[in-house]
């Protein structure tokens, strides 16, 4: 029997992270050597939204580049790790028997909220990956029954991930440049996640956007919250999920770069 790999939750920040020498980044390199090697890692990343949940099926996923404006060298960055089907499946199989509707598509190669923070963590990509989409419009409590239903992988060599960010509102580029530390509403928000996850206080966390501080101004789109919710879901069996804080930290200032582990 393999011994149940935990869940993460990660913060993946700017799409320039992988150039950055920042505290994030500077702990997304040591992340992989404090882990057990997975034979292959599930990602749910905030930046791919399906009406349907989709698992990446390719076996040499592209990177993809989804971003303007940027630094040349950022477009040069690749992040050639193979794609596994036969996980895409399994996957697929979980949801199915689950009461999902799962879809795989055969091309969909590896956003920036995958390759970004795995680029950092296991940089010689020879760990296969499956990224797996978000429906935003399902709200938490649906990716919390995504991340049960797959919850059988950790104990299959997969490591199963979530990438977003703890707060993402950047619609005020005016409020960011205005701080060098986070501003109070930002660091209440954090705070309040943070000690929600730490005592599993899972009807909290599902119904965030009633009970936490400033939640619908950190998050005015659930996009890239949602992806914590599969990770505590398939760490949980369907229960309360304590987390454990692996990094804090802010980026931009209006960006809380916290990452949790769950082991159940």
């Amino acid at each position: 029997m393999t011994p149940p790999l935990p869940t993460l939750f990660l913060s993946h920040g700017a799409p320039t992270l992988p150039l950055e020498d920042i505290p994030v980044s500077r702990f997304l390199k040591g992340l992989g050597r404090g882990l057990a090697r997975p034979r292959a890692i599930l990602m749910v990343s905030a930046h791919w939204e399906t009406p349907a949940p989709t698992l990446g099926g390719d076996t040499s996923p592209k990177t993809i580049h989804d971003f303007h404006g940027f630094p040349e060298a950022l477009y040069k960055l690749e992040y050639p790790a193979p794609g596994d089907p036969a996980l895409a499946a399994r996957a697929a199989e979980l949801l199915e028997a689950a009461g999902f509707e799962a879809r795989i598509h055969p091309r969909r190669g590896l956003d920036h909220g995958a390759w970004n923070p795995l680029m950092l963590a296991y940089p010689e990509a020879d760990i296969p990956v499956v990224q797996l989409s978000i429906q935003t419009a399902l709200g938490p409590a649906h990716h919390f029954a995504l991340g049960t239903a797959l919850a059988p992988l950790r104990g299959e060599g997969v490591l199963v991930v979530g990438s977003g960010n703890t707060t993402h509102n950047l619609g005020d580029p005016r409020r960011a440049m205005a701080h060098v530390a986070p501003p109070d509403d930002v660091r209440a928000f954090d705070e309040w996640l943070i000690a929600a996850v730490a005592e599993a206080r899972t009807d909290d966390l599902l119904d965030y956007r009633a009970r936490a501080p400033a939640a619908t101004h950190q998050h005015p789109s659930e996009d890239h919250i949602l992806p914590l919710f599969v990770a505590m879901g398939a760490a949980s069996n369907a229960e309360a999920a304590r987390g454990r804080l692996l990094h804090r930290s802010y980026c931009l200032a209006v960006l809380a770069m916290s990452a949790f582990a769950f082991e159940g």
